[in-house]
């Protein structure tokens, strides 16, 4: 059986397991446990999908949250979506069939990524975030660059207790800037990509950012193209980090906040209180790059007055 296949036939069986989950109604999932899941997740490797495996397995963490079941029924969704998506692959776009095949799991070859056309510019590097899961170190790199107005994710994999990439510690350093080529992964919203032809470090400077105003649009056109994105990157002009409540206690709300209009968009609720950024704005507007989530703004870097970089 071609991998193909096996793929069709773990999804089909997906399927008839949300189907049961509706069936049974959203409360079972607490009473099953997370070894419903799991078992469903290890099946999903077994027929070569570990993309959705993933997104399976970590299904049992949104039943620690308050709102579990609004969340939970809204990652059913999603995950029926991509089944369905990738069983009438035919019927989507080369670019959207793309995206779903990665979704899925299926990965392209680092020299088709490079023989893409290349875009070049002067890459300004606006943060970095580890995160350890499945006993793989994930490092999320992210590029803008000046000319293009593009943003890049450079991302590479480490097995728990080896080296970290040498290559995004000394030349992917948050705050500095380089002149070169990017190629992107093929996708309907390009977002991952690799570091083709270097031609120079240039002067870092903070990069421009867009309004609190223009962030619903611009997260609305990348999920268009991936409804699937867990984050994209944002750059946030001219806003200050403000709470709409009257305590600075974790866990209060939140926001950053536009100095001209005073629309408001969340921090992820993981954040608590940003206290280097308000000893950074220390009232007035700044600069700030963030990973938009489905659950608030996730703060990686802002810029002080003389323009230094400064790790959220």
């Amino acid at each position: 059986m071609r991998r193909e296949e096996r793929v069709a036939a773990g999804l089909s069986e997906l399927e008839r397991w949300l189907a049961d989950q509706i069936r049974q109604g959203i409360a079972s999932a607490r009473q099953s446990g997370p070894a419903d899941w799991d078992d469903l997740a290890k099946r999903l490797i077994d027929a070569q999908a570990p993309g959705v495996a993933g997104i399976v397995a970590r299904l049992s963490g949104h039943l620690r949250e308050d709102d579990w079941p609004e969340r939970l029924l809204a990652e059913y969704g999603l995950v029926h979506l991509l089944s369905v998506a990738y069983q009438r692959s035919a019927e989507l776009t080369p670019e959207l069939r793309e995206t779903v095949r990665s979704r899925v799991g299926f990965t392209v070859a680092r020299e088709r990524v490079l023989a893409q056309p290349p875009i070049r510019d002067v890459w300004d590097v606006i943060g970095a975030r580890d995160e350890i899961q499945d006993r793989l170190i994930s490092r999320r790199v992210w590029l803008h660059g000046r000319s293009t107005g593009r943003t890049a994710l450079i991302l590479t994999f480490t097995p728990v207790g080896q080296p970290v990439d040498p290559s995004t510690l000394t030349t992917l350093v948050t705050g500095a800037a380089l002149d070169a080529d990017v190629t992107f992964y093929p996708g309907a919203a390009p977002l991952r990509a690799l570091l083709a032809e270097r031609y120079g470090v240039a002067t870092p400077a903070p990069p421009a950012g867009v309004t609190v105003s223009e962030v619903p649009q611009l997260i609305a056109d990348a999920l268009a193209g991936d409804p699937w994105l867990e984050s994209w990157p944002v750059i946030l002009a001219n806003v200050t980090p403000t709470n709409t409540a009257a305590t600075d206690e974790p866990g209060q709300a939140w926001m950053l906040a536009d100095a001209d209009s005073g629309a408001a968009l969340p921090l992820h609720p993981a954040a608590g209180v940003p206290w280097r950024l308000l000893a950074v704005s220390g009232g007035r507007p700044v600069t700030v790059a963030t990973e938009w989530t489905p659950r608030g703004m996730r703060l990686l870097t802002t810029w002080d007055e003389d323009h230094r970089v400064v790790i959220l």
